[in-house]
Protein backbone atom coordinates (compact mmCIF):
# COMPACT_ATOMS: atom_id res chain seq x y z
CA UNK A 1 0.00 0.00 0.00
CA UNK A 2 1.78 3.52 -1.36
CA UNK A 3 1.02 6.62 1.28
CA UNK A 4 0.68 9.39 -1.03
CA UNK A 5 0.39 13.22 -0.06
CA UNK A 6 -1.29 15.73 -1.91
CA UNK A 7 -1.07 19.41 -1.21
CA UNK A 8 -3.64 21.64 -2.11
CA UNK A 9 -4.82 25.13 -2.27
CA UNK A 10 -7.67 24.46 -4.43
CA UNK A 11 -6.13 26.07 -7.25
CA UNK A 12 -6.53 24.69 -11.14
CA UNK A 13 -2.88 23.50 -11.13
CA UNK A 14 -3.74 21.43 -7.46
CA UNK A 15 -6.62 19.63 -9.18
CA UNK A 16 -4.49 18.99 -12.45
CA UNK A 17 -2.18 17.27 -9.92
CA UNK A 18 -4.69 14.87 -8.12
CA UNK A 19 -5.98 14.27 -11.43
CA UNK A 20 -2.43 12.85 -12.81
CA UNK A 21 -1.82 11.09 -9.62
CA UNK A 22 -5.27 9.08 -9.91
CA UNK A 23 -4.24 7.80 -13.49
CA UNK A 24 -0.64 7.39 -12.77
CA UNK A 25 -1.18 5.01 -9.47
CA UNK A 26 -4.16 3.50 -11.14
CA UNK A 27 -3.24 0.22 -10.57
CA UNK A 28 -1.90 0.32 -7.12
CA UNK A 29 -3.22 0.26 -3.78
CA UNK A 30 -2.96 3.41 -2.15
CA UNK A 31 -4.07 5.88 0.47
CA UNK A 32 -3.89 9.32 -0.56
CA UNK A 33 -3.84 12.11 1.78
CA UNK A 34 -4.93 15.83 1.00
CA UNK A 35 -3.76 18.09 2.76
CA UNK A 36 -4.53 22.40 3.04
CA UNK A 37 -2.00 24.45 4.53
CA UNK A 38 -3.22 27.36 6.11
CA UNK A 39 0.72 28.99 6.78
CA UNK A 40 1.44 30.98 9.61
CA UNK A 41 2.57 33.46 7.41
CA UNK A 42 -1.21 33.92 6.97
CA UNK A 43 -2.43 34.22 10.44
CA UNK A 44 -0.32 37.18 11.44
CA UNK A 45 -2.86 39.87 11.57
CA UNK A 46 -1.40 43.73 9.96
CA UNK A 47 2.32 42.93 10.36
CA UNK A 48 2.01 42.24 14.20
CA UNK A 49 2.93 39.44 16.33
CA UNK A 50 -0.92 38.54 17.64
CA UNK A 51 -1.66 35.00 17.02
CA UNK A 52 -5.51 34.36 16.52
CA UNK A 53 -6.86 32.48 19.19
CA UNK A 54 -7.47 28.35 18.45
CA UNK A 55 -11.26 28.77 18.15
CA UNK A 56 -10.93 31.73 15.50
CA UNK A 57 -8.21 29.52 13.48
CA UNK A 58 -10.92 27.11 13.44
CA UNK A 59 -14.20 29.24 12.85
CA UNK A 60 -11.79 31.30 9.71
CA UNK A 61 -9.25 28.75 8.34
CA UNK A 62 -9.97 25.31 9.29
CA UNK A 63 -13.77 24.60 8.90
CA UNK A 64 -13.95 26.54 5.53
CA UNK A 65 -11.06 24.23 4.50
CA UNK A 66 -12.48 21.06 5.47
CA UNK A 67 -15.72 22.35 3.35
CA UNK A 68 -13.29 22.56 0.41
CA UNK A 69 -11.54 19.47 0.82
CA UNK A 70 -14.53 17.47 0.85
CA UNK A 71 -15.80 18.72 -2.24
CA UNK A 72 -12.58 17.71 -3.95
CA UNK A 73 -13.59 14.40 -2.38
CA UNK A 74 -16.35 14.20 -3.83
CA UNK A 75 -15.16 15.70 -7.12
CA UNK A 76 -12.98 12.60 -6.97
CA UNK A 77 -15.14 10.37 -6.37
CA UNK A 78 -17.21 11.81 -9.39
CA UNK A 79 -14.50 10.39 -12.02
CA UNK A 80 -12.96 7.60 -10.18
CA UNK A 81 -14.54 4.93 -8.71
CA UNK A 82 -10.96 2.86 -7.67
CA UNK A 83 -11.81 0.37 -5.11
CA UNK A 84 -7.40 0.41 -4.87
CA UNK A 85 -7.40 4.05 -3.46
CA UNK A 86 -8.96 5.34 -0.02
CA UNK A 87 -8.59 9.26 0.53
CA UNK A 88 -8.00 11.22 3.80
CA UNK A 89 -8.28 14.85 4.29
CA UNK A 90 -5.67 16.92 6.49
CA UNK A 91 -5.63 20.52 7.43
CA UNK A 92 -3.08 22.37 9.12
CA UNK A 93 -1.96 25.61 10.05
CA UNK A 94 1.85 26.21 10.25
CA UNK A 95 4.84 26.91 8.48
CA UNK A 96 4.49 24.99 5.04
CA UNK A 97 7.28 23.02 4.85
CA UNK A 98 7.03 21.90 8.43
CA UNK A 99 4.11 20.95 8.10
CA UNK A 100 4.91 18.72 4.54
CA UNK A 101 7.32 16.70 6.93
CA UNK A 102 5.68 16.34 10.13
CA UNK A 103 2.91 14.41 7.96
CA UNK A 104 5.46 12.65 5.88
CA UNK A 105 6.85 10.75 8.54
CA UNK A 106 3.59 10.80 10.90
CA UNK A 107 1.58 8.77 7.44
CA UNK A 108 4.86 7.13 6.26
CA UNK A 109 4.62 8.85 3.05
CA UNK A 110 6.28 7.16 -0.01
CA UNK A 111 5.55 10.08 -2.37
CA UNK A 112 4.11 13.63 -2.66
CA UNK A 113 2.49 14.97 -5.82
CA UNK A 114 2.57 18.19 -6.39
CA UNK A 115 1.54 20.89 -9.27
CA UNK A 116 3.21 24.04 -10.61
CA UNK A 117 1.29 27.05 -12.09
CA UNK A 118 1.22 28.01 -15.14
CA UNK A 119 3.40 28.77 -18.07
CA UNK A 120 6.38 29.94 -15.70
CA UNK A 121 6.40 26.51 -14.08
CA UNK A 122 10.00 25.46 -12.33
CA UNK A 123 10.93 29.03 -13.71
CA UNK A 124 10.24 30.15 -10.41
CA UNK A 125 10.54 27.46 -8.04
CA UNK A 126 14.53 28.92 -6.89
CA UNK A 127 12.81 32.05 -5.47
CA UNK A 128 11.64 29.91 -2.57
CA UNK A 129 7.80 28.65 -4.12
CA UNK A 130 6.23 25.89 -2.21
CA UNK A 131 7.24 22.88 -4.41
CA UNK A 132 10.68 24.13 -4.98
CA UNK A 133 11.23 24.41 -0.78
CA UNK A 134 9.44 20.77 -0.89
CA UNK A 135 12.13 19.56 -3.55
CA UNK A 136 15.04 20.95 -1.75
CA UNK A 137 14.03 20.68 1.60
CA UNK A 138 11.56 17.68 2.19
CA UNK A 139 13.26 14.26 2.05
CA UNK A 140 10.45 12.37 0.27
CA UNK A 141 10.33 11.32 -3.13
CA UNK A 142 8.30 14.05 -5.15
CA UNK A 143 5.89 13.84 -8.43
CA UNK A 144 6.22 17.64 -9.85
CA UNK A 145 3.03 18.01 -12.34
CA UNK A 146 3.25 21.05 -14.34
CA UNK A 147 -0.64 22.84 -14.72
CA UNK A 148 -0.09 22.07 -18.47
CA UNK A 149 1.12 18.74 -18.34
CA UNK A 150 -1.62 16.18 -19.11
CA UNK A 151 -1.49 12.57 -18.04
CA UNK A 152 -0.01 9.35 -20.63
CA UNK A 153 1.34 6.70 -19.73
CA UNK A 154 4.73 7.33 -18.95
CA UNK A 155 6.62 4.72 -22.09
CA UNK A 156 9.29 7.01 -22.62
CA UNK A 157 11.71 7.97 -19.52
CA UNK A 158 14.27 10.49 -19.46
CA UNK A 159 16.87 10.01 -16.48
CA UNK A 160 19.52 12.69 -16.50
CA UNK A 161 22.75 12.25 -14.53
CA UNK A 162 26.01 13.07 -14.68
CA UNK A 163 27.23 9.82 -13.28
CA UNK A 164 28.87 11.75 -10.38
CA UNK A 165 26.47 10.07 -7.48
CA UNK A 166 25.77 6.05 -6.59
CA UNK A 167 22.73 5.49 -6.58
CA UNK A 168 21.10 2.70 -4.31
CA UNK A 169 18.96 0.15 -4.85
CA UNK A 170 16.33 1.49 -2.35
CA UNK A 171 17.00 4.88 -4.38
CA UNK A 172 16.39 3.82 -7.81
CA UNK A 173 12.84 1.14 -6.93
CA UNK A 174 10.61 3.75 -7.72
CA UNK A 175 11.41 4.08 -11.45
CA UNK A 176 12.17 0.16 -11.52
CA UNK A 177 7.98 -0.13 -10.40
CA UNK A 178 7.17 2.58 -13.18
CA UNK A 179 9.23 0.31 -15.93
CA UNK A 180 7.79 -2.81 -15.05
CA UNK A 181 4.34 -1.53 -14.53
CA UNK A 182 4.41 0.25 -17.99
CA UNK A 183 6.72 -1.40 -19.95
CA UNK A 184 8.46 1.73 -20.43
CA UNK A 185 12.00 2.74 -21.68
CA UNK A 186 14.27 4.66 -19.94
CA UNK A 187 16.49 6.72 -21.58
CA UNK A 188 20.08 7.48 -19.64
CA UNK A 189 20.80 10.93 -20.35
CA UNK A 190 24.37 11.70 -19.82
CA UNK A 191 24.98 15.85 -21.15
CA UNK A 192 28.93 17.17 -21.55
CA UNK A 193 31.06 19.22 -23.27
CA UNK A 194 33.27 18.51 -26.31
CA UNK A 195 35.86 16.56 -25.57
CA UNK A 196 35.17 15.70 -21.60
CA UNK A 197 35.45 11.96 -20.77
CA UNK A 198 34.10 10.25 -17.66
CA UNK A 199 36.49 9.53 -14.67
CA UNK A 200 37.14 6.37 -13.16
CA UNK A 201 34.17 7.09 -10.16
CA UNK A 202 31.90 7.93 -12.87
CA UNK A 203 32.30 5.08 -15.08
CA UNK A 204 31.73 2.81 -12.10
CA UNK A 205 28.62 4.29 -11.29
CA UNK A 206 27.37 4.12 -15.38
CA UNK A 207 28.79 0.63 -14.76
CA UNK A 208 25.96 -0.01 -11.73
CA UNK A 209 23.12 1.59 -13.64
CA UNK A 210 23.98 -0.59 -16.54
CA UNK A 211 23.77 -3.69 -14.14
CA UNK A 212 20.39 -2.38 -12.25
CA UNK A 213 18.77 -2.05 -15.58
CA UNK A 214 20.02 -5.05 -17.15
CA UNK A 215 16.28 -6.38 -17.24
CA UNK A 216 14.93 -3.56 -18.39
CA UNK A 217 14.42 -1.65 -21.76
CA UNK A 218 17.13 1.36 -21.27
CA UNK A 219 19.74 2.78 -23.68
CA UNK A 220 22.79 5.51 -22.81
CA UNK A 221 22.28 8.64 -24.35
CA UNK A 222 25.61 10.79 -24.63
CA UNK A 223 25.10 14.15 -25.67
CA UNK A 224 27.97 16.97 -26.51
CA UNK A 225 26.41 20.08 -25.78
CA UNK A 226 27.16 23.46 -24.05
CA UNK A 227 23.67 24.02 -22.62
CA UNK A 228 22.23 21.47 -20.14
CA UNK A 229 19.34 22.78 -20.40
CA UNK A 230 18.85 22.84 -24.51
CA UNK A 231 20.16 19.19 -25.01
CA UNK A 232 17.54 17.98 -22.49
CA UNK A 233 14.36 19.92 -24.13
CA UNK A 234 15.94 18.62 -27.67
CA UNK A 235 15.99 15.09 -26.33
CA UNK A 236 12.66 15.22 -24.57
CA UNK A 237 10.90 16.53 -28.10
CA UNK A 238 13.02 13.91 -30.25
CA UNK A 239 12.67 11.13 -28.08
CA UNK A 240 8.54 12.44 -27.07
CA UNK A 241 9.66 11.81 -23.31
CA UNK A 242 6.50 11.28 -20.80
CA UNK A 243 8.71 11.12 -17.47
CA UNK A 244 11.68 12.92 -16.22
CA UNK A 245 13.40 11.41 -13.63
CA UNK A 246 15.77 12.39 -11.49
CA UNK A 247 18.15 12.37 -8.20
CA UNK A 248 17.93 15.14 -5.83
CA UNK A 249 21.20 13.57 -4.28
CA UNK A 250 23.69 16.44 -6.68
CA UNK A 251 21.87 19.01 -5.82
CA UNK A 252 23.66 21.59 -8.09
CA UNK A 253 23.07 19.27 -11.43
CA UNK A 254 19.45 18.39 -10.28
CA UNK A 255 18.88 22.45 -9.75
CA UNK A 256 20.51 23.39 -12.75
CA UNK A 257 17.75 21.53 -14.51
CA UNK A 258 15.00 22.27 -13.09
CA UNK A 259 15.27 25.94 -11.70
CA UNK A 260 17.83 26.99 -14.35
CA UNK A 261 15.95 27.03 -17.91
CA UNK A 262 15.37 31.09 -18.72
CA UNK A 263 15.59 30.34 -22.64
CA UNK A 264 11.80 30.70 -23.90
CA UNK A 265 12.26 27.88 -26.53
CA UNK A 266 13.10 25.94 -22.80
CA UNK A 267 9.56 24.45 -22.35
CA UNK A 268 10.21 20.99 -20.52
CA UNK A 269 9.71 21.82 -16.86
CA UNK A 270 6.39 22.97 -18.01
CA UNK A 271 5.03 20.35 -19.74
CA UNK A 272 6.95 17.24 -18.68
CA UNK A 273 6.24 15.75 -15.10
CA UNK A 274 9.44 15.38 -13.09
CA UNK A 275 9.72 12.45 -10.64
CA UNK A 276 12.36 13.65 -7.77
CA UNK A 277 14.13 10.84 -6.19
CA UNK A 278 15.31 11.62 -2.18
CA UNK A 279 16.95 8.74 -0.21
Amino acid sequence: MKNILIPTDFSKNSWNAIEYALKFFENSCCNFYLLHVNTINTLVVAETTYMPTQEVIEEAFIKPANVKLKEAINRIHSISNNDKHKFFTLTDYNYFIDSIRKHVSEKKIDIIVMGTKGASGLKKLIVGSNTGDVLTRVHCSTLVVPENAKYVKPKEIAFPTDFSSFYSIELLQPILEILDQYQASINILHINKKGATLNLDQQINKGYLEDYFANNNFKFHHLTNNSLESAIQSFVEKRNVNLITMVAKNLNYFQRILFHPTIKEISYHTDIPFLVLHE
